[in-house]
């Protein structure tokens, strides 16, 4: 059971977790022992409240499929109960990130000071480039 806050929980029969050989060099022990994980996760047919589920598919992260299913590579560690922690933990705070509704943004416009400071700039250097022009004699 991952606990995401106190009213939602993920079971764990909805996250797959499969068992994979790590990339990268390591030496004798990196080619025997399957020390890597790898964790699935169905947004869709999760027990995910509808909002998190929108919010979820909404995002734009290279580790959730086109089909809804967030894919994750746990290979950091040398054991494989610290990579399937490591891969809850991810999963754990992309769903708490989603948690959470962005804050509207709020337009503001320029003050009357700030655009006369704007425009002053601008022709102080209108007039500097005017005067790298060719002289007349």
């Amino acid at each position: 059971m991952l606990q995401i806050s106190r009213q939602v929980s993920l079971p764990d029969d909805e996250i797959e977790m499969q068992a994979v050989r790590a990339q990268g060099a390591g030496g004798q022990n990196v080619n025997k022992v399957a020390s890597a994980v790898h964790l699935r996760f169905d947004i869709a047919a999760s027990s995910l409240p509808a909002v998190y589920k929108e919010r979820l598919l909404a995002l734009r992260d290279q580790r959730i499929t086109r089909d809804g299913v967030v894919v994750i590579k746990a290979q950091r560690y040398r054991t494989q109960e610290q990579n399937r922690a490591d891969a809850l933990e991810r999963l754990h705070s992309l769903i708490r990130g989603v948690a959470v509704p962005a804050k509207k943004r709020i337009p503001t416009r320029p003050t009357k000071a700030s655009k006369r400071r704007r425009l002053d700039a601008k022709s102080r250097k209108g007039q500097r480039k005017a005067l790298r022009g060719k002289v007349d004699h």
